[in-house]
């Protein structure tokens, strides 16, 4: 009888705790994980930052609600192209690099991604970096991943941009980069 009650309590509180871990639902972006600094030390593309901090930690970091046009990838060894890039990734590219290249940056981390990349809002003093990109027509606003207090700041500023027709906005057939990147993986070149 002491067994059964043991049991009987034991998988009450497994199903207790596996339904409030079910339901409780803690938005990651309500608060960031851990805000860093550091010099921001290359640029890969126009949503891709390499960040060295004061320790000398090398992070990788994916700019948080952004989506910027995808640059060519080149390949070391032959020199070759690897994978096109979109029509305005490199003025993408460029825009963000003339930005923060060389600069010490603020980092808040909202995430990590499923490439081990630290993902959040890239601060130069008291100006939004991933919010420039958007405003500038540089990249798009992440809408699949974009979450308070972010998205509707995001999406307003990319229907702003969207409607004065600037940066991606002016291409007559813009294509969407996560729509173009599985297009590539479709055709192989992923």
């Amino acid at each position: 009888m002491r067994s059964n009650t043991f049991l009987f309590r034991t998988l009450l509180f497994l199903f207790i705790i596996s339904v409030l871990t079910t339901f409780i639902n803690i938005p990651a972006s309500q608060a960031e994980i851990r805000t860093v600094t550091g010099t921001v030390t290359k640029v890969s593309d126009g949503d891709t930052i390499h960040l060295t901090t004061p320790e000398q930690t090398k992070l990788r970091v994916r700019l948080y609600g952004i989506d910027a046009p995808e640059t060519a990838k080149i390949n070391n060894r032959t020199g070759r192209v690897n994978k096109p890039g979109q029509p305005y990734g490199e003025e993408s590219w460029k825009a963000l690099e003339s930005k923060i290249m060389g600069k010490q940056v603020k980092l808040d981390i909202i995430d990590i991604d499923r490439y081990r990349r630290s993902v959040g809002i890239i601060w130069l003093e008291n100006r939004n970096i991933n919010l420039e990109m958007i405003t500038e027509g540089f990249a798009e606003a992440y809408t699949e991943y974009l979450k308070a207090p972010y998205r509707s700041q995001f999406i307003e500023a990319e229907n702003e941009a969207r409607s004065a027709k600037i940066g991606i906005w002016s291409l007559p057939e813009y294509e969407r980069p996560r729509d173009f990147r599985k297009r590539l993986k479709v055709r192989g070149w992923e």
